[in-house]
């Protein structure tokens, strides 16, 4: 059957929001030096960020063949992308994938390193958000449609692929509550502009809502990309090593993705429980406390050692395969000091190696939601089976933990209710079956998106 892809919309956008874009591409064309002076500045202590310039501009070599589009502006992105990405270069059309971030950009190299190389994916920057600079972006690659991962977009992206006849799609959305709330009290916003995708596919029921209410039809429920990203093997396997050989029966908590502002307290409910633990003659709980932000990886040692913690860092006793370092490449004070079943936390001072820190534990804490600016992802924890606990701030990962406390795999609470939560129940509310239970619910993101797109593309053929 021949298909043709359908992309129609209501009439978008109003005059009223057209006399803000205009705006905006005025705002656009003053500030452009600024940006460039921004980046130049950024790139004399990353110089990633100020190479590849002419990919910002839109500059690229014409290609032979359409390709598939898919914006993931940084490294949470491209993850939750990879087997969305995986699936499509199994199709004949190529991907080019677009970053704002060099994180993000040499992400996508690292990941498909053979695709990129026999030319079926291109990764580069995202073109600064004018239509020049995207013209040429969409002149060079022709795209067949566009993808936008999560919640990155921006005005000029969305009018320009309108222009142009590029069907873009948000995949893998949400829209936070409070961004929503905020967004509807403003003249101009995000809410605005997001009638001018040609559909939007996200997590939950609740984020559908959300979206209807700014006058889209076109909308697909596909749940979680997240749930199926590639888990390194290797991490795994140095994790349950390291586990039997040197924790024994010693319970663990990793704590991941720490934020400034939630140390003390967080250090505090430490205290309390491995007190408790001693008191009544068991074994403390072994604390793993992760940094979200490696330049405070010091800082927080500092705190530890302040509250006269016994700790260790990652870089200190693991070497590069995350096995205990010979005696030999150690310190003798780090010899001494580097008794497992005596330290108090290992701090995990290192990037890339979330998957190994939560496979050591019987309990992940979750970061983020102890302070105002929200809880970081739990699907790497629920991905290993683990129960989790957050804060009280979930606005920026409604899905999946509203669905994870309802379902019983996740707690949500303050330090104070964590201390009681762990001093008077077992460690493990949930058992690892309960949390692949819940995966299998809501798991199958991927293939719930490629036909929530062949339904957008080609309703005809339903």
């Amino acid at each position: 059957m021949n298909r043709s892809i359908v992309a129609k919309s209501p009439p978008f956008p109003p005059f009223n929001t057209r006399v803000v874009l205009l705006l905006y591409r005025l705002i656009w064309a003053v500030c452009l030096p600024l940006i460039m002076f921004y980046l130049y500045r950024r790139g004399k202590k990353e110089p990633a960020y100020f190479k590849f310039l002419a990919e910002r501009f839109g500059h690229h070599k014409p290609r032979d063949e359409r390709h598939i589009w898919i914006h993931a502006v940084s490294l949470g992105e491209v993850r939750s992308a990879v087997p969305l990405i995986e699936r499509l270069l199994q199709d004949d059309t190529p991907v080019v994938t677009t970053h704002f971030t060099p994180a993000g950009r040499s992400e996508a190299v690292r990941l498909f390193p053979s695709a990129v190389a026999d030319g079926r994916l291109t990764a580069c920057y995202v073109p600064f958000d004018y239509g020049v600079a995207f013209g040429r972006f969409f002149k060079a690659f022709r795209p067949v449609y566009g993808l936008v991962m999560e919640v990155e977009f921006w005005p000029g992206m969305i009018m320009s692929s309108r222009k142009c006849g590029v069907p873009l799609y948000l995949c893998n959305g949400q829209y936070p509550s409070r961004s929503f709330q905020r967004d509807q009290k403003r003249f101009f916003s995000r809410a605005k502009i997001v009638p001018g995708f040609a559909g939007v596919m996200v997590k939950s029921e609740l984020q559908a809502a959300r979206f209807r209410a700014l006058g889209i039809d076109r909308v697909a429920i596909t749940g979680e990309m997240r749930f199926e990203q590639p888990i390194p093997q290797a991490h795994i396997t140095a994790a349950r090593t390291l586990k039997n050989t040197e924790f024994g029966a010693r319970p663990v908590i990793t704590m991941a993705s720490m934020v400034v502002g939630e140390d003390t307290g967080a250090l505090d409910m430490i205290a309390k429980v491995q007190s408790h633990f001693l008191q009544r003659g068991l074994d403390k709980p072994l604390f793993i406390y992760v940094p979200r932000a490696p330049e405070r990886f010091d800082v927080v040692a500092g705190l530890i050692s302040e509250k006269s913690f016994s700790y260790v860092k990652r870089s200190d006793v693991l070497d590069a395969y995350l096995r205990i370092k010979p005696r030999s490449e150690t310190t003798a004070a780090e010899n001494a000091k580097f008794d497992i079943n005596g330290v108090d936390i290992v701090l995990g001072d290192s990037l890339g190696e979330m998957y190994f820190y939560l496979e050591l534990c019987d309990l992940a804490i979750v970061g983020g939601g102890f302070s105002p600016k929200g809880s970081h992802n739990i699907s790497e924890p629920l991905c290993l089976r683990k129960p989790v606990i957050i804060g009280p701030n979930d606005y920026t990962i409604e899905f999946p933990a509203r669905e994870a406390v309802a379902h019983g795999v996740c707690l949500q609470m303050d330090f104070s209710q964590i201390t009681e939560q762990l001093i008077t129940h077992p460690l493990q509310f949930a058992s690892n079956q309960q949390v692949g239970r819940f995966l299998d619910v809501h798991s199958g993101g991927t293939a719930k998106t490629i036909a929530a797109l062949d339904d957008f593309m080609y309703p005809t053929s339903r």
